[in-house]
């Protein structure tokens, strides 16, 4: 692929500079000012209809600009918090004088993610939600990133700081793979995990221009994967901002369950671009955020062994003990099943023999079964408790790497080669600290990632050729730590056994000798027995403390140089020797699409598109599956599609059409589908589409083979299967734990053709202005799921420890549909003078699960969430602003592969309901061309989490400082 790009590319700029064309030159210029205080209006971008020519406004309001574009035109002013101009021009004309409105709501705002060209978000096919720039300089929140949790229908999933997930519709998750992320065309996400890592390497704040977000399925246009939504970032161009910006964020991070509840947090981002004679222009950015992690310190009971529920617990109330955010402490055995092979030893062996030792006991046993007429089994019964027993584990605090930071550059060189064509090489590179939730709770330490792109782009084309190289740094599995510090100070095939005879040891002299007690003192061998069991059992809690005593003798401690040294030694170990996560996939991408609307005289709006991408799969052997030659591999993908729209019946409706064909080289290709259509009466519009997408596995889900705490996690590919023999060799989870006392009943597993996903979305919405002053947006959808890919759990009984299970997940194909339903609603109210009310709420979820049994489905979404705000941008034209947002969401389960099996399989990983307040006051100082903002997030003080195993979420209390060159009065 690598080859291909380097071999495209040169011939493309050739033809550019063959292609090149000499026009008469229109000259067009003039001044823009604010209607309402006749102020000059700086940086308004004024650009040709039907070019890539613009500029922006100076600071006295005035622009100036060329085109060759031949005919009539038409010039587009715009400006953020303005309503959009487009004015007709004949000939050279230079004294333009524009006045721009305020624009009170987004309804004006002109979009291309909906159909990959442009129109008004009102009268969109599909739902759009939109931040722009004076959104997010509004927003309440830390980050733009964290603001779109306050978009309507939008689930986010903080994992950390500076790592969020962002979901649509429902089957959210830690990294969403069924939401696609991209960032000026390319897909941001990490090629060897196929989701995005929140903004880690994505915009800075400064530089980015908006951020759109369709819910629902968008593979018709955008792709595999696309199933539940898409969020499109663009950032801003160097020709039409220019100069230089700066912001400067600090403040405090508190959560009362933190090591230190009270840290700082820090965040500054730089930005300059120039333009030279609207020709070439160039942008530099820098961000960098530093802060001490939330931290998740869930200790309740998850093993649901030896009688206990899920809730508080300890190594003291149940041995088996194992604690969500407790990592070592996930293997258990039980220990009458370990011990019950001594009752088969034969008797009176000699004492040289190595099962001397068995053979005295169960010889003891033989003789008290003739005596009492209970059977040998039956007798041990009542000396070994039939109870699971775990390793003590480690806190996730002594394990994790908590110092979140994360640096972010990018730089862009754009060339205009005519009106019609603009040559854009761009870069960005990110690399940081944070921690993420997955099938593991990762350390990712020194994390990095680049994307490098080059993209010829005109008025109705782009060709597209961009890379994304990952390193996963120093990043480690933290669960995985906690079990190989365990290991490397005493080996669990040495561990269990010694606590077991230990425990032994002790309870089989006091049984014996209490029963051969009661016989001297007259008791017959009934009474006696009584007694002895009496007398053993009231001993349990001793023997059980005195067998852990000796089993942990060596145990490493948190904070001494002993645990310190081991802890080192693992995470510089690859997995799963060790706990290091070895990553350095890539990927390359291949794309372009033209529009044809002006080819066929604009009667029919027609775009046609294609791409080649390709994986390239290296995690040194410590992620995936292998091939019989030792290396790793790679995955080719290719697709394209068309879409047609024509306006009818007096431009009142637009219907459109589309169909996307991809084809992964594991998998049968597919179609992707699309039909909507807007009626559009006033300021009313009325929407209804049906909608497909479909997602291929994604690249661990194909070839992962990784041991964690909890299972071992396989693709969904035979290739990866077979090699542990599980088809005719393995349980179902579901089985097993409806007859766990009973394996003659466990239900053996039986592989399957696993085919990629699909999805067809039935939406109806509306978007309009219902008075002046109101501005609402509804939708409803039901979304239907065939082959549906969950997660499927068998087990297979452990060959190296007795009593013991080894679980293996995997993806796998609901055999039946799953269907899920939802709606949403958004009021926006014009209060006057700026004040602005808006409300939005919406509501998903699962219809028919598609009689789902041995799969887990991972919905993770609440049934119910609303958002409440009010602000004010200048009030009373003072300068002040003032925003608040109330948010609110109910209590949901949440199914993943790093939640205990048993737990997840009957769906007690219970996420409790919460609410948050978040409020800003910000200041815009004109004559130092800045705004002062002051803002706190969860303002209420109670710490909330937002998914099984990540972290709790306290309050954030900030203040920040932006220098913008071309901030307006």
């Amino acid at each position: 692929m690598k080859k291909i790009i380097q071999q495209i590319l040169p011939s493309l700029a050739l033809i550019l500079f063959l292609s090149a064309s000499t026009f008469a030159q229109t000259k067009i210029g003039g001044k823009v000012t604010d209607a309402d205080s006749k102020e000059p209006l700086i940086g308004v971008s004024i650009g040709v209809k039907g070019a890539v020519t613009g500029t922006i406004s100076d600071s006295k309001g005035n622009f100036s600009l060329s085109t060759n574009k031949p005919g009539a035109l038409t010039i587009v002013v715009s400006m953020v918090g303005y309503e959009r101009q487009e004015i007709p021009v004949k000939g050279n004309k230079t004294d333009f004088q524009i006045a721009l409105k305020e624009q009170a709501t987004l309804a004006q705002d002109v979009v291309v993610s909906a159909s990959r060209v442009e129109e008004s978000v009102m009268q969109s096919p599909v739902s759009v939600e939109r931040l722009d720039i004076r959104a997010i300089r509004e927003t309440p929140a830390a980050s733009f990133y964290d603001a779109m949790r306050n978009i309507k229908g939008v689930e986010v999933s903080a994992q950390s700081v500076s790592f969020s997930s962002i979901g649509m519709r429902g089957f959210n998750s830690n990294g969403n793979v069924r939401v696609v992320q991209m960032i000026d065309g390319m897909d941001n996400q990490a090629p060897g995990l196929n989701f995005s890592v929140g903004n880690i390497v994505g915009i800075s704040e400064l530089d980015l221009q908006s951020v759109d977000l369709l819910p629902g399925a968008a593979s018709a246009l955008y792709g595999p994967n696309a199933m539940n939504g898409i969020i499109l970032m663009d950032s801003k161009s160097p020709f039409l901002f220019q100069g230089l910006s700066a912001q400067v964020k600090t403040g405090a991070m508190y959560a009362s369950n933190r090591t230190e509840t009270t840290t700082p947090y820090g965040d500054i981002s730089i930005r300059f671009a120039k333009a030279f004679n609207n020709k070439v222009a160039f942008k530099l950015n820098f961000n960098q955020l530093t802060a001490d992690d939330w931290q998740s310190t869930d200790t309740r009971d998850q093993s649901l062994l030896n009688g206990t529920v899920l809730g508080a617990g300890s190594r003291g109330t149940n041995l088996a003990y194992n604690g969500v955010s407790v990592y070592g402490d996930e293997t258990n055995v039980n220990m009458l099943s370990s011990l019950l092979p001594i009752l088969g030893v034969p008797a009176g062996l000699p004492s040289t023999h190595p099962l001397y030792a068995q053979s005295q006991i169960s010889g003891g046993l033989a003789g008290i079964s003739a005596l009492t007429g209970v059977s040998k089994e039956n007798l041990f019964r009542g000396v070994i408790p039939n109870v699971a027993v775990s390793r003590e584990g480690y806190a996730e605090r002594d394990l994790s790497s908590y110092a979140n930071r994360n640096i972010k550059f990018n730089a862009a060189l754009h060339y205009r080669f005519n009106d019609k064509v603009e040559l854009i090489l761009q870069g960005s590179y990110g690399q940081g600290t944070t921690m993420y939730t997955g099938a593991d709770r990762y350390s990712i330490k020194n994390f990095s990632m680049g994307q490098y792109k080059a993209e010829l782009k005109g008025s109705n084309f782009f060709v597209r050729a961009y890379t994304t190289q990952e390193n996963s740094g120093d990043a480690y599995a933290t669960g995985t730590l906690g079990q190989l510090v365990n290991e490397a100070a005493k080996p669990s095939t040495a561990w269990y056994p010694q606590y077991f005879q230990t425990f032994l040891g002790l309870a089989f002299p006091t049984f014996a000798g209490g029963f051969q007690k009661g016989l001297l003192s007259g008791l017959t061998p009934t009474a006696a027995l009584a007694g002895a069991n009496a007398a053993v059992q009231a001993s349990f809690p001793y023997y059980h403390g005195t067998a852990r005593a000796a089993s942990d003798a060596g145990r490493l401690v948190p904070g001494t140089a002993a645990f310190n040294a081991a802890v080192d030694a693992i995470k510089a170990k690859p997995l799963p020797q060790g706990a290091k996560f070895t990553d350095k996939s890539a990927l390359y991408h291949l794309e372009g699409m033209y529009n044809l609307t002006e080819k066929l005289n604009n009667k029919l709006e027609l775009i046609v598109g294609a791409n080649f991408r390709q994986y390239a799969l290296n995690s040194e052997g410590t992620l995936f599956a292998l091939q019989d030659d030792g290396s790793e591999f790679s995955i080719n993908e290719y697709g394209a599609y068309a879409q047609a729209s024509k306006k009818l019946f007096a431009d009142h409706l637009k219907v459109t059409g589309s169909l996307r064909f991809d084809k992964n080289e594991n998998f049968d290709g597919v179609y992707s589908p699309r039909l909507s259509g807007v009626y559009t009466q006033g300021t009313s519009n009325f929407r209804a589409s049906v909608q497909t997408g479909f997602r291929i596995p994604t690249t661990q889900d194909q070839y992962i083979n990784l041991l964690t705490p909890s299972a071992r996690l396989l693709g969904g590919l035979a290739v990866v299967q077979d090699r542990y023999k599980l088809s005719g060799n393995s349980y179902t989870l579901q089985s097993i734990l409806a007859n766990q006392t009973d394996p003659t009943k466990w239900v053996t597993y039986k592989s399957k053709a696993w085919k990629p996903e699909q999805v067809q979305t039935v939406e109806l919405g509306y978007k309009g202005m219902i008075t002046p002053q109101m501005f609402v947006d509804f939708y409803a959808y039901q979304s239907n799921f065939t082959n549906f890919s969950a997660g499927q759990v068998v087990a297979q009984p452990s060959t190296t420890l007795a009593g013991s299970l080894n679980y293996f997940s995997f993806p796998s194909n609901v055999d039946n549909e799953v269907v899920t339903n939802g709606w949403g609603l958004g009021i926006d109210y014009d209060l006057g003078n700026r004040w602005a009310l808006g409300t939005n709420v919406s509501y998903n979820a699962v219809k028919d699960n598609g009689g789902l049994a041995d799969y887990q489905l991972g919905f993770n979404t609440p049934n119910y969430r609303t958002n409440v705000s009010l602000g004010n941008r200048n009030i009373g034209n003072s300068g002040w602003g003032f925003n608040t947002t109330w948010r609110y969401q109910d209590q949901f389960v949440w199914q993943s592969s790093f939640v205990n099996q048993v737990v997840n399989q009957q769906q007690l990983s219970v996420i409790p309901a919460f609410s948050t307040f978040d409020m800003q006051v910000s200041k815009k100082v004109s004559e130092i061309k800045s705004i002062i903002k002051v803002g706190g997030t969860n303002l209420g003080g109670v710490a909330y989490t937002t998914g099984w195993g990540n972290p709790l979420i306290g309050s954030m209390y900030y203040v920040s400082i932006t220098f913008d060159e071309l901030l307006n009065k």
